[in-house]
């Protein structure tokens, strides 16, 4: 069985990602009480200008404190805003796991935030390479151009978020939906950041979903995300975590299914291709056997 629950973070998956406030312990009090499986620090929007020093303050003794087995990870500023380092700089004591970066343009923006960890984690007495990397990579009109450079860029990534509240402004939209359905410059760019992410091999992370109180609709969207191949969603809101977790967690067909691809494959460790239950099978579909079943 796959691990499910507080299993789940207990193996690292990631299925669910709550932003949290940078300048509210408060917040992050309550959501640590949840089940999100990553918690993600916001150092970008949700925090003014004028207290971006205090919110690097709490959010580092928000990850010293580590009330939970979250994955914790941290948005920083952008780096054309000139305080992606001076974040960094900030947090890296507290050992995230990982970093998100907001308004990504491709691998070298990842290249150049690893060469800060490496620095960084070496003052810090962290290993080398161990803080991951996610970029949200579809913010602006010309990021979208760059999702084909994340390929081999840094073992550090880890994933890759599309995001369609940036994107909006930068395409001068007046409307990103209607009737619950993205038009279609954001189904682009959705689909785009799911391909990058299976060519780069990390995972690829849903939008968030913004009409709070739908929670049908956060379902809908969240199955139609699983269905296409995204591994886990960003979320704004602490209860949309167990509908986010239900929505990723597998069938009990899909669950019957796996492991029979699975036991057939071990019993014929020098097959390529199999018969079960009257379909071929070959090595894709073990490698979505073990992926349901969270697998490496």
């Amino acid at each position: 069985m796959p691990p499910h629950g507080d299993d789940a973070q207990e193996a690292g998956l990631m299925r669910s990602m709550l932003f949290v406030p940078g300048d509210s312990p408060r917040k992050f009090e309550k959501a640590s009480e949840g089940k999100a499986d990553a918690l993600i620090i916001d150092l970008e929007d949700s925090v003014v200008t004028e207290k971006k020093e205090e919110a690097r303050g709490l959010t580092l003794t928000m990850l010293k404190g580590r009330p939970g087995r979250h994955q914790l990870y941290v948005r920083v500023n952008a780096l054309d805003t000139g305080m992606t380092l001076a974040d960094l700089a900030a947090v890296m004591p507290g050992r995230p796991d990982g970093i998100v970066l907001p308004k990504s343009q491709g691998g070298d923006d990842v290249r150049q935030v690893a060469t800060w960890l490496e620095a960084l984690e070496a003052a810090a007495g962290i290993a080398i390479g161990t803080t991951r990397i996610v970029c949200v990579a579809t913010e602006t009109a010309s990021s979208i151009f760059g999702l084909g450079s994340y390929k081999n860029c840094s073992p550090r990534l880890a994933g890759l978020m599309w995001g369609a509240e940036d994107l909006s402004a930068s395409l001068g939209a007046t409307e990103k939906a209607s009737g619950g359905v993205f038009h279609s410059p954001y189904r682009l760019a959705r689909d785009l950041c799911l391909m990058a992410a299976a060519a780069a091999e990390v995972a690829p992370i849903d939008t968030v979903y913004t009409d709070i109180d739908n929670l049908t609709g956060l379902e809908q969207e969240t199955r139609a995300a699983r269905r296409d191949g995204f591994s886990a969603k960003a979320l704004i809101h602490p209860k949309h975590v167990d509908v986010v977790n239900a929505a990723f967690a597998p069938t009990e067909a899909e669950r019957t299914w796996a492991e029979k691809v699975i036991a057939a494959f071990a019993s014929n460790p020098n097959s390529g291709t199999l018969r079960l239950d009257g379909q071929m099978i070959d090595k894709p579909h073990l490698r979505a056997a073990k992926k349901i079943l969270g697998q490496p």
